[in-house]
């Protein structure tokens, strides 16, 4: 598979939905428990979930084009590619702070890595495939 500059930019685009949704998960969390006085756990919920709602807009929209409406069978599919990616991220995590003894924050960085590799490609490859069919030549 060669890497063009069109999937450099998608990645990019992935990656900065990433951050995103990432400040708002934090953002809504912080605003439920500390101005709300939610606890976590209900917080926790509510703030993931509505990121992940913005993950699969944007990334529906904006890094993969796609402008005809989606389904709830792609929205099911795009929460079975992140499901994926959660298991994959925190199994790198255990196995790189446990297996090979690297620091916490590190073994982090490497699972946010894992993670978004596994989210991309099933992105890419099963929720939002139709949007690649469309433009092969």
């Amino acid at each position: 598979m060669r890497i063009d500059s069109l999937e450099i930019k998608r990645v990019s685009k992935f990656a900065a939905i990433g951050v995103l949704n990432t400040g708002i998960d934090i953002a809504l969390f912080a605003a439920l428990v500390y101005a709300l006085s939610w606890p976590s756990l209900p917080a926790q919920c509510v703030s993931y979930f509505l990121a992940f709602l913005n993950s699969y807009w944007w990334n529906r929209r904006w890094t993969f084009g796609m402008r005809e409406r989606g389904s709830a069978r792609e929205l099911l599919k795009f929460g079975a590619v992140n499901a994926l990616s959660f298991l994959c991220a925190t199994g790198v995590l255990l196995g790189a702070e446990r297996g090979l003894d690297l620091s916490p924050i590190v073994a982090k960085l490497v699972s946010v890595a894992a993670s978004l590799a596994v989210n991309y490609a099933g992105s890419k490859l099963w929720v939002f495939r139709q949007a690649e069919l469309g433009r092969e030549n």
